[in-house]
């Protein structure tokens, strides 16, 4: 299968393109779509670039499915508002381009890939190089995206195992007890 990891950013979009086959983990490509070009206040044209980029990724490379970082509240919510509309622009150019879309909080994916939830990107950087057996380190946005992939090439495996494993089913009915539902 093959996965699309992105990593958005309004000035820098990280992408990681890699091939799973059960445990094994092959690199495709990985890179950046950059939106320096455009004045910074330019929000709509930026937000095409990266609308723009990750089509021309998804048509280039042809993933099966894709892994989205998931924006977290700065202290800035000014800046939390930009990198929603960036995350935006890049999720409406994979749905766009019919792929099923997976979440992951940064959290969860420094956690899978490195072993900790707070490492630095340069931690990141060595652990997907090791990973993907990478000849040189991967910029920190590529191999942001690469985790997503990575972690999701894992994750979706256990997902669909548990999903054969049972079927879940919503209650029919309920009972009321002290305004609680059961």
């Amino acid at each position: 299968m093959r996965i699309l990891g992105i990593d958005p950013g309004l000035q820098t979009t990280g992408f990681g393109v890699i091939d799973a086959d059960g445990p094994r983990l092959s690199y495709v490509a990985s890179g950046t779509i950059k939106t320096s070009a455009v004045a910074a206040g330019e929000l709509p044209a930026r937000l095409k670039i990266i609308f723009d980029g990750v089509r021309e990724v998804v048509a280039r490379y042809q993933p099966q499915c894709a892994a989205v970082e998931i924006v977290f509240v700065n202290v800035n919510p000014q800046s939390t508002l930009l990198l929603g509309q960036a995350r935006g622009a890049a999720l409406t150019g994979l749905v766009a381009s019919d792929l099923a879309v997976s979440e992951y909080t940064a959290l969860q994916m420094k956690k899978a890939i490195v072993g900790h939830g707070h490492a630095k990107k340069e931690q990141v950087q060595l652990m997907v190089q090791r990973l993907l057996a990478l000849p040189g380190l991967p910029g920190t946005d590529a191999a942001d995206a690469l985790g997503l992939a990575i972690m999701h090439a894992h994750a979706r495996v256990s997902f669909e195992a548990m999903g054969k494993a049972t079927t879940l089913q919503r209650r029919q009915h309920a009972q009321f007890k002290g305004s609680r539902t059961y």
